[in-house]
């Protein structure tokens, strides 16, 4: 559960023993609370002030809380509203749900069952604070940070590496695990250097057949071999005056880091069945998973070669306040009308490990965006997994039994085209109860009509 011992709550009661009362409760569970007993008192002094949520009685001596909620919406305040109502008056309370009321409490309530409100309320507020605040940093990037996305201390240093580095013409060795992003950063690095406007040349090693290594790196000459019909430019030639990235140059076999290692001594090139030094001006930008000078079968002669300059790209998980910001950027660029993110996803998606870095994260992003009656844990869950790691490793219960209780909501409302009285009577819900755990995993019942 998020911190919300700072959190400012407003209480606005008229009763003054339930309004001092229900001040004592909130300040036990930690939160700084301002009291009101009229409603235009309050509507003044919020409107100066800045609140994590707002606690109303619907009935007051000024105003009642339905004519505030409007004075509230209409002035622009967004923090989420509570209301308190008596048995007689939860009409008026579903009415103010409908006005966007973040829920509603009858009397007599239980402190505990208060506290755990206004902490959800809260929580849900500074969530969606944070969801503005991520999209107005994503609107205002540019440059590096528009392509490396990240507010992080990691990425913030990665950035700064590679604007030095790439001003330096010389070799370099990313390190980094599958998944985050190695040919981006080195992309990054041929666009911001001297040579960005000759060509980016990538090659994977790892995804070349060893006997067609050194025709794909060195090219070769007509007839050289059988189905050799014409002459072909190798990726060292192709790239002259600009970059060579070579990506999990841990998989290059023996018998070409040799040929390569004396390729780049000499910066020449001679093709398969030719007789022709062909002098060369590159970079190169090797990438490796591992630490390439403990790699038994890589040569330190060409490692000391590649590594002038070095770059480690940091995992996901030690970027964790990166992770919505990412997830967000890369599902409203697969489906610009994609769903605000709930709770139980937010806490999900912070507590997985990504083993697959960016990637996995990008994936999950978008199938969410495109499948608007599953939720980000569920697409998660249900990701291709090894025999060792359960779909749920990293997810806490809590999260597992939110996704689950979501999964037969969604279900349900999917069954029935999004048809609230029959959904309440399958499940055996109360009208109230299903609108909160609706809003509680953002389903909306018009994304299940038709």
């Amino acid at each position: 559960m998020e911190n919300i011992q700072d959190a400012r709550i407003a209480l606005i009661e008229d009763d003054e023993i339930v309004r001092q009362a229900t001040t004592q409760w909130l300040q036990l569970a930690g939160f700084l609370v301002e009291e009101f007993a009229t409603g235009y008192a309050a509507l003044s002094k919020i409107r100066a002030g800045e609140f994590d949520a707002i606690i109303s009685d619907v009935r007051l001596p000024d105003i009642d809380g339905i004519s505030l909620l409007e004075q509230f919406k209409s002035n622009q305040i967004d923090a989420p509203v509570l209301i308190i109502t008596g048995h007689g008056d939860v009409d008026m309370a579903v009415k103010a749900l409908q006005l966007g009321a973040f829920d509603f409490i009858e009397k007599p309530f239980k402190p505990d069952r208060l506290s755990k409100r206004v902490t959800q309320a809260v929580e849900h507020f500074r969530a969606q604070a944070s969801t503005h605040l991520r999209g107005e940093y994503l609107a205002r990037v540019s440059g590096l940070e528009k392509v490396l996305i990240g507010q992080s201390d990691a990425m913030c240093h990665l950035r700064e590496q590679i604007a030095h580095v790439a001003k330096i013409d010389t070799n370099v060795i990313i390190y980094g695990e599958t998944g985050c992003g190695k040919e981006l950063v080195a992309n990054s690095l041929h666009n911001e250097s001297e040579r960005r406007s000759r060509t980016f040349v990538p090659i994977n090693c790892g995804a070349v057949p060893e006997n067609l290594f050194e025709s794909e790196l060195f090219g070769h000459e007509v007839g050289a071999f059988t189905g050799a019909s014409k002459r072909r430019i190798g990726k060292l030639e192709y790239a002259d005056k600009g970059t060579l990235f070579l990506d999990e140059i841990e998989s290059m076999p023996a018998a070409m880091q040799v040929k390569v290692l004396r390729s780049l001594q000499e910066n020449t090139v001679e093709r398969v069945g030719g007789n022709q030094s062909i002098h060369i001006d590159l970079r190169v930008i090797a990438a490796a998973k591992e630490d390439l000078l403990a790699h038994p079968s890589f040569r330190q002669d060409l490692f000391y070669r590649l590594n002038v300059a070095q770059i480690s790209i940091p995992p996901l998980r030690d970027r964790s306040e990166d992770i919505l910001m990412l997830f967000e950027h890369f599902s409203q660029q697969a489906n610009a009308n994609t769903r605000v993110l709930s709770e139980a996803d937010r806490k999900g998606m912070l507590s997985y490990s990504w083993p697959g870095n960016v990637r996995e994260l990008r994936n999950i992003a978008v199938r969410y965006a495109l499948d608007n009656s599953v939720s980000a844990i569920e697409v998660l869950s249900m990701r291709p997994t090894s025999t060792v790691e359960l779909s749920t490793k990293g997810v806490p219960l809590a999260v597992q039994l939110d996704n689950f209780e979501r999964k037969v909501l969604s279900e349900a409302l999917k069954r029935h085209q999004g048809r609230i009285l029959e959904v309440m009577e399958e499940l055996d819900l109360p009208r109230r109860t299903l609108n909160q755990k609706m809003q509680k995993f953002g389903l909306n019942r018009a994304d299940f009509k038709g």
